[in-house]
């Protein structure tokens, strides 16, 4: 700024004020470039993903393919409005869902509520016992529980065998969805009607054959 005039004035070339304005707008330039790639690159990936609107909004059956679903990974899509927790559970959490320790801390461990189909009305909720696929939405007031699918010592439940945990108000759920006793959820997670249509291709919405379950028949979402 010169003083007797008021105007501003450009920092000489060469000097050191110089040499910093240009380093700051070249990092903003690269840096709106990076972020401007990464949406390019990343928008194609999440739209394949997700069905279209249209799709979404007819209620239509959504298929998934589980073939890179890792061992104890969760992924979620969304059906009807709803977020659709698919699991690849693996062996040892298998196991602990027929636990008799964790049994007895359950508030319906067989499912005799109907919050699921009947070919899902099993120890694991599921027609393949490694695929869970659940209706993420906590049973109380609706919110999103959390996936803690190991053991942990930092978890809100003491001998935290793995499952789910809902923040809001501390609903517990294991990881075929069923409620914990002396939590506020009243009942397990709901699963929706599904089939397999190949070995590793899930259809989300759509029942096996002969089967008439629909998810609005469900005591409680």
């Amino acid at each position: 700024m010169d003083a007797a005039s008021g105007a501003a004035v450009a920092p000489a070339v060469g000097s050191e004020q110089a040499r910093t304005d240009r380093r700051d707008f070249l990092r903003m330039v690269t840096g709106a470039g990076a972020a401007i790639g990464a949406g390019a690159i990343a928008w194609p990936f999440i739209d394949y993903m997700n069905p279209s609107e249209d799709v979404i909004a007819a209620g239509a059956a959504i298929d998934v393919d589980l073939s890179k679903v890792e061992p104890g990974q969760q992924i979620t899509i969304l059906w009807r409005g709803r977020p659709i927790l698919v699991v690849n559970r693996t062996k040892a959490a298998l196991e602990t869902l027929q636990e008799p320790g964790l049994v007895g801390r359950l508030a319906d461990p067989a499912s005799t509520v109907h919050q699921q189909p009947p070919y899902a009305q099993n120890w694991h909720r599921s027609i393949k016992p490694e695929f869970a696929v659940l209706v993420g939405i906590c049973t109380h007031l609706g919110c999103l529980p959390k996936y803690l699918p190991t053991p942990d010592p930092t978890t809100p439940e003491a001998n935290w065998p793995g499952g789910y945990f809902c923040p809001c108000h501390g609903s517990k759920y294991d990881l075929a969805g069923r409620v914990y006793k002396s939590v506020p959820a009243p009942y397990n997670l709901p699963v929706p009607p599904y089939r397999f249509s190949g070995d590793q291709k899930l259809r989300i919405g759509e029942n096996p054959p002969g089967a008439t379950f629909d998810l609005a028949s469900v005591v409680q979402m």
